[in-house]
This record gives structure tokens, sequence and C-alpha cells, in this order.
């Protein structure tokens, strides 16, 4: 089986390029849902965040809230690797399991949606990289509309990331959202062909 990988920044529009390759067909594995699944109350992951940064960071009724934890890891790079140690073991299980699950399926071409998926260092574990690339003004401002946050705190969450310039360099393929959104789905479109052709 085929595993392509699918990257970029915090508000390139990796996301839109995710929900086009569904709509075409194309098997996803959502790193993201796979992380909310492993946060959910109650689970192993969820505990262990729990304990390291107390009620502060869940609801009344015991859920975490994303928002405020995330408020304390992008001020702090430890606290961020810190949770990356918590979390990434068990979305990597939960990753490993679906790619056996479509494997057995008989898919032949599977895509991997994972946001870090360089930093995280997956790029042993697929077959090709396309990175999703809007412009660094472009990044900011979806960032900002999509999460309400105001520029500084944007500007640090990007900057948590490895730049989407560099990500670039590691591309096998380059997906251009920089334009309209008819230019991003013929581009997907048109990638997605050519791995079923030659996957």
């Amino acid at each position: 089986m085929r595993v392509v990988g699918l990257t970029g920044g915090i508000g390139s529009g990796k996301s839109e390029v995710s929900r086009i390759l569904r709509e075409l067909g194309a098997p996803v594995i959502d790193a993201d849902a796979l992380t909310h699944q492993c946060q959910e109350r109650g689970e192993d992951v969820w505990r262990a965040v729990w304990r390291r940064y107390g009620w502060g960071v869940l609801s009344q009724d015991g859920e975490l809230l994303r928002r405020k934890l995330g408020h304390v890891i992008f001020r702090d790079a430890a606290e961020r690797e810190a949770l990356n140690q918590i979390v990434h073991p068990a979305v990597r299980q939960k990753i490993r399991d679906r790619l056996n699950d479509l494997t057995v399926l008989g898919h032949r071409v599977v895509v991997l949606d994972i946001p870090l998926l360089l930093e995280g260092d997956w790029r042993e574990g697929v077959d090709e990289i396309w990175v999703v690339y809007s412009d660094p003004d472009q990044q900011l401002a979806r960032v900002m509309q999509r999460d309400h946050l105001g520029s500084e705190e944007a500007q640090r969450r990007i900057a948590a990331q490895i730049p989407l310039a560099d990500k670039i360099r590691y591309a096998d393929h380059v997906i251009d959202n920089q334009g309209s959104l008819s230019s991003l789905r013929e581009q997907v479109k048109q990638l997605w062909h050519n791995a079923r052709t030659t996957g």
C-alpha cells in the first residue's frame, strides 16, 4: 500500500485539501481527529494531560479545553514538547491500526493527513509528501479568523511549526493554495488521479 503524507502549516488550507480528497473517494487518516479521540475524557492521554496541567484545562464536565491548553503550550516550547511526548505515541498507534485496517480492506493508496509530519519525523512512514502552501499573510489571516486569535497569538502558533517555505523543500508535490477554490480542487484532483494510477 502506498501512503501519501499530506501536510502544511497551520492556516495553509490543508483541511480543505483533505476534504476534497474525501470527496474524491480517497481514504484519509486524519491525525488531528485521532488526537481528539485520544484526548476524550477518561482516555489514558486525557488522564496524563490532566495530571500535568490540572483542572485549568478542563471544562466543568471534565472535557479537555483545547484552546486553554493551547495558550499554555504555545507560550512554552518545553511544555509543547512535554505534551507531544504524552500524545504522539498514542496517536502513532492509532495510525498504525488504521493503516492495517485499510490494507486488509484492499486500498492501494492512502492519505495520511498529519500537520506535524515533518516536525514529528513521520517522513520514514510515508512514500511521498504533499505540502499545502499559502503565503504568510494568507496563513496569518486564516489562523486569526479560524481560531479567533489576535495577531500576536496567531504568529506564535505559526512559529511553533517549521516554516512553510522550509517544508516545501521536503515535498514531492506542492499544492498551491494562494488562489481560488476551483484551482485548488483541480490540483488535488490531478494529484489523486496520478497517485491512484501510479500507486
